[in-house]
């Protein structure tokens, strides 16, 4: 549905941010397949403002959620905001099934919450960035400055093969960003204890030529999904 040149979208998006008092800065990436980091998220304010910013931009996101938040009655609800379902009974893990999303769509935008929380943790959530190495996609750095109630869309790059560079180029974007409430927002790194075990994923996804590895270790559950307003 077209009002005026735009979606429905655009201006349901538009008027949210107005009411809210916020604006757009910049315009998406032009690239069909991305990740996309939703940050900081310190506040449940967060998802209406990230819905109302990118609907703005012309982003059609979708989120991961388990396979139950989409059975019975509100099911359609969850999937008309963009949900994909995610089946913690199978084979695959949570990054390998969204890796072989991205290898059957042509156009998939993912965004992530890696904090997990609107509390202060002390790591991010690691799958965002396993997600986009295995589908070989870049990851887009969204935001929500508070501080000067702007949201839109930095820095995109794809991941390379030096972990540490990579997150500290997140972390160095995000620095200048302030949420809701500053002092959640959390430490920008990975756990360490799990660095070594990511590192050995990836090098089983790039053996695997861009397909998920169905012969990989027993699962692990990654810290991928995350759930606003949940503590």
């Amino acid at each position: 549905m077209q009002i005026a040149g735009r979606s429905l979208k655009y201006w349901i998006g538009r008027a949210t941010l107005d009411m809210l008092g916020w604006d757009v800065e910049g315009a998406a990436p032009t690239t069909p397949r991305y990740v996309i980091i939703a940050a900081p998220h310190t506040t449940n304010w967060d998802l209406p403002v990230t819905l109302g910013v990118a609907w703005v931009l012309g982003i059609d996101a979708c989120w991961a959620g388990k396979h139950t938040l989409f059975e019975g009655h509100f099911g359609w609800f969850f999937r008309a905001l963009g949900g994909v379902a995610i089946d913690r009974r199978a084979k695959l893990d949570q990054v390998q099934q969204l890796v072989q999303m991205f290898q059957e769509r042509e156009s998939m935008v993912l965004v992530i919450a890696p904090e997990g929380t609107r509390g202060s943790t002390s790591y991010w959530k690691s799958g965002f960035y396993w997600v986009a190495r295995g589908a070989q996609v870049p990851i887009a750095l969204g935001y929500l400055d508070y501080a000067r109630k702007r949201g839109g869309v930095g820095d995109a790059f794809v991941p390379g093969d030096n972990l540490e560079a990579d997150v500290e180029r997140i972390r160095a974007f995000y620095s200048t960003v302030q949420g809701k409430y500053p002092d959640r927002f959390t430490n920008i790194r990975f756990r360490p204890e799990g660095e070594r075990g990511e590192r050995e994923r990836a090098k089983e996804y790039e053996r695997a030529s861009g397909a998920p590895d169905e012969s990989a270790p027993p699962k692990r559950r990654w810290g991928l999904l995350p759930v606003w307003g949940k503590k």
